[in-house]
């Protein structure tokens, strides 16, 4: 076996960091911003967080206001399809796109440059364990969130349309 590739350590990095109190804290305020300026730097060719991890930018509807919203967000690919979680930094509420993807989900993503249509099904209970360990195996660490949150986090799949 050989040595582990830079990336393996950052990326352990950033998944123990993202465990921490002060991230939880602090990262909704921060993470936003460095996405957006990275999106104003690079005319929205990359994300941050796609630099360390595979990313997508979700483009959804508003439940509510019927607004075009864009988000970015940490998705586990999985073949065709993508998994992604509504861990909101183990925030106790969900965060505004999993409203979003249950009243519209019928939307479209920006994965690796390509925008795709896809359609979301939230993950049912008879899918979950496994759908849990498979997210895990990717980011290992991840269910914390839940744990932390007080509330079973909404993970949607998203299949190409």
């Amino acid at each position: 076996m050989g040595r582990p590739s830079p990336l393996r350590w950052v990326r352990a990095l950033v998944a123990w960091t993202s465990r921490t109190r002060p991230f939880r804290a602090y990262g909704p305020r921060l993470v936003p911003r460095i996405e957006a300026a990275m999106r104003r730097l690079t005319g929205g060719r990359i994300t941050a967080a796609g630099l360390i991890v595979p990313a997508l930018t979700l483009h959804s509807v508003g439940a509510r206001s019927g607004l075009e919203r864009d988000s970015e967000l940490m998705c586990v690919p999985d073949g065709d399809t993508w998994l992604i979680t509504g861990s909101n930094f183990a925030g106790d509420k969900h965060p505004a796109w999993t409203y979003n993807l249950i009243a519209h989900p019928e939307v479209e993503i920006t994965y690796r440059r390509r925008r795709i249509a896809v359609r979301a099904e939230l993950v049912g209970d008879e899918d979950r364990e496994s759908v849990w360990a498979f997210i895990e195996r990717q980011w290992p660490g991840y269910r914390g969130y839940e744990r932390a949150s007080g509330r079973t986090l909404r993970i949607f799949r998203l299949t190409p349309r």
